[in-house]
């Protein structure tokens, strides 16, 4: 695919915190390096801007210098480099243009890019997100230092939600905002005082505006001052419109309802291939789907689970916390000992949970194995090697992990709610007949409605026609990006022609 872009493509800066693989903590990663490869090829000149971590400057080679911030109030000098994040997989060329905030007084340092080495905030959060919103503004208005001069910018979460506030208060001509939320959990949220320290004006500060219960919340600027709103699904974009979902917010996006559009995020069915899937001990498809039980089995003797390749064997990967559901799983381990089954997790966060979840390693040692941590061969194995793959989540945005499992022949497990909804088709009577049933799905949060759902899986992999059906009926759905994209693009064409009306 060509990595370049004609001369009346629409120019986006789709400004970001992490790019997976030079900075990930989550899906936002994963999303802020596969969907601009995609508008790429649908002939976007969209442009990443990141802040200058310690990965993302060894991570990416050949970087020039194209302007100099250090006049800037409020903010430490900042340099503006750029470069080139290639996705040359072996599939594909495309490369995306990157530009980096290098600021070593606010983003040189050990530990992430939100928490230190010990897992607190930074305290100086608000000035080094307040540094990457001011930047995109300036590139996206007639003060930018660059010849590139987006028509859009396509802010990703808090991080990057002052710059629809900067870009308001602009008097010349600047760039339409369009607001993506990821997961509305996360607020970014700080003292008022912060208000002048960022160099946004006094009258910013009110329910009409940046304030939130008395602080300043950036994300609540991102998403009063845009022109345009998106989630990552449909079912997400209706939840975050009213309580407990919207999480205080839920008054100003139902004000904004019309604004609002859900876009399901794709996965990058190049990295994620059963076929061609260099992390697997046997590559498989639809057309060879025997061969995927040899990955199981290379699964259990790598977690130093007993090998049977006719034992259930379920999976979970994702952060440890509450919102993931985990406490169902603990609850549910005696049960799932019983059947007998097996169960393969992997994440880290939440202290409490990483202890019981390997303390429940332990009390099952033949049965159960957790591993601490993130391992990116792991995951692959563990989406192959599975057979059923459980999200219990108590809310999800969109979620990858439930598209990576049906991808690869892995049935999911998931509570009802956003994302999950909208692309796990539950197993029933009547999505077997018109073959659409490709996972299943509990409703109520409870450890009991979590069990029956269990069961159901039970009883459907007993029966090898209704499983291979739901293994082949999942690997045969589009989770491509290309979807997704073009929504995006539509979006794109809708904000500049409401500018240049």
């Amino acid at each position: 695919m060509p990595s370049s872009t004609s001369h009346n493509a629409i120019k986006v800066l789709f400004v970001t915190p992490e790019v997976y693989p030079l900075c990930k903590t989550g899906g936002l990663g994963d999303v802020s390096a596969s969907l601009p490869v995609a508008l790429r090829e649908l002939n976007v000149d969209i442009r990443l801007l990141l802040p200058g971590y310690p990965s993302v400057l060894a991570g990416l080679k050949y970087k020039r210098k194209v302007a100099v911030f250090d006049d800037l109030s409020h903010f430490p000098s900042a340099t503006l480099l750029s470069a080139k994040l290639r996705a040359d997989n072996g599939r594909s060329s495309t490369s995306v243009p990157v530009y980096i905030i290098d600021c070593p007084a606010l983003y040189q340092r050990e530990g992430g890019p939100y928490l230190d080495t010990a897992g607190n905030d930074w305290p100086d959060n608000a000035v080094r997100f307040g540094l990457l919103s001011k930047i995109a503004a300036i590139l996206a208005c007639d003060t930018s230092p660059l010849t590139w001069q987006p028509a859009i910018v396509h802010c990703n979460d808090w991080q990057s939600g002052l710059a629809p506030a900067y870009l308001h208060f602009h008097s010349g001509k600047k760039a339409a905002s369009l607001m993506t939320i990821h997961n509305l959990a996360f607020q970014g949220c700080f003292p008022p005082s912060m208000v002048a320290q960022l160099g946004l004006p006094a009258r910013s500060f009110d329910v009409n505006g940046v304030e939130y219960y008395g602080n300043l919340s950036f994300i609540k600027a991102g998403l009063f001052y845009t022109n345009r709103i998106t989630t990552v699904s449909p079912s997400y974009a209706r939840e975050i419109q009213q309580a407990p979902l919207g999480f205080g917010l839920q008054g100003l996006l139902a004000t904004r309802g019309q604004d609002i559009s859900g876009i399901v995020n794709g996965i990058d069915t190049m990295e994620w291939d059963p076929a061609t899937d260099p992390y697997l001990s046997k590559n498989y498809s639809t057309q060879n789907l025997s061969a995927k039980i040899s990955n199981k089995l290379t699964l259990q003797q790598k977690m130093g689970l007993t090998g049977d390749k006719n034992r259930l064997l379920f999976a979970a990967i994702s952060r440890f916390s509450e919102q993931k559901g985990y406490d169902l799983i603990l609850e549910a381990a005696p049960q799932l000992a019983q059947i007998p089954s097996q169960l393969v997790v992997l994440g880290n966060g939440d202290a409490a949970l990483e202890k019981d979840l390997a303390q429940l390693a332990k009390n099952y040692p033949s049965q159960m194995a957790v591993h601490i941590g993130f391992d990116e061969g792991l995951s692959h194995l563990i989406e192959a090697g599975a057979d059923c793959f459980l999200m219990p989540s108590r809310f999800e945005p969109c979620g990858l992990n439930q598209m990576y499992s049906q991808h690869y022949g892995t049935p999911p497990l998931v509570h009802a709610t956003g994302g999950l909804i909208d692309t796990v088709v539950d197993c029933t009577a009547s999505t077997l007949a018109d073959g659409t049933a490709s996972g299943f799905q509990f409703h109520d949060m409870t450890a009991e409605a979590f069990l029956e759902g269990i069961q159901r899986v039970v009883t459907a992999y007993h029966d090898k026609a209704i499983w291979q059906q739901l293994q082949k009926n999942g690997m045969r759905k589009d989770f491509s990006w290309k979807t997704s994209a073009m929504a995006y693009r539509a979006i794109y064409q809708s904000l500049l022609a409401k500018s240049q009306s």
